[in-house]
């Protein structure tokens, strides 16, 4: 197990492939962090709701709540300032819709990915705490 300190020691996964929330999720514990699960958006709100503080691996193309408006519910609901939100997805987003979420999210990381630079850019961020937005 992992000792380094860490801010936000905490994360959601998000995604609809279960294969990915499983090998992340193990992982992610493997490294030291408490890892929650949610397999939509909606899904994602519920585990807020519950109290989840943390950062959230967040995949943009799922079913029932897509990760753009689980963005914009979270700004809506105030759960955005205790949460620090990794986008990891294969869709690419621009114009209007990214603009509108841009600020919101830490990293932009497009799938596949290198496993080792996505732990790495956790870690980069679990040592600070969530970012103040205005």
């Amino acid at each position: 197990m992992n000792e380094e300190r860490y801010h936000q020691n905490n994360i959601m996964i998000v995604d609809d492939d279960p294969d990915i929330v499983f090998s992340l999720k193990m992982l992610f514990e493997r490294e030291g962090f408490k890892v929650t699960n949610a397999y939509n958006g909606r899904h994602c709100l519920i585990q807020l709701e519950k109290g989840f503080q943390g950062i959230i691996l967040l995949d943009l193309m799922m079913p029932v709540l897509n990760g753009i408006e689980t963005i914009k519910k979270m700004t809506v609901d105030g759960f955005i300032q205790q949460n620090t939100v990794i986008v990891l997805t294969a869709k690419r987003i621009q114009g209007e819709e990214f603009n509108e979420i841009y600020s919101y999210i830490a990293e932009y990381i497009t799938k596949p990915f290198d496993i080792n630079t996505l732990v790495q850019t956790v870690k980069r961020i679990a040592k600070k705490p969530p970012m103040k937005r205005i």
